[in-house]
């Protein structure tokens, strides 16, 4: 390997390894972020039970103890909210994309707003 490929790869893994921690620290910094995703409920996540839609197996499970979720990709993330105009929302979603602001702690968003996508 010449001097000059060592120097690029050097450079673009501490870009990357900065970015990285910056997107980390962002995120994780207690400020209000934007996700936009698919609505379900965090014990299905994405994989519902067999012969019922998405939005059906997602009331069902929230009727019976489990919270409202957002799948982005294969992240599921627990949405944590008592305001009934936003659980409204999240219920009226259910199945389908819907953009939610609000605060990640880990794997729960606490939700400050939830609209229709």
């Amino acid at each position: 390997m010449n001097r000059s490929s060592r120097w690029f790869r050097a450079v673009a893994s501490v870009t990357f390894s900065a970015t990285t921690f910056l997107n980390l620290y962002a995120l994780a910094g207690g400020k209000q972020h934007t996700f936009t995703g698919e609505v379900g409920d965090a014990m299905c996540g994405r994989k519902h039970m067999e012969g019922e839609s998405a939005a059906d197996c997602t009331r069902s499970c929230v009727a019976h103890g489990s919270n409202f979720a957002l799948v982005i990709g294969d992240k599921i993330y627990s949405l944590d909210t008592a305001d009934k105009t936003v659980l409204a929302t999240l219920d009226k979603q259910a199945g389908k994309t819907a953009t939610v602001t609000g605060t990640l702690n880990g794997d729960t968003i606490e939700v400050s707003s939830v609209a229709a996508k």
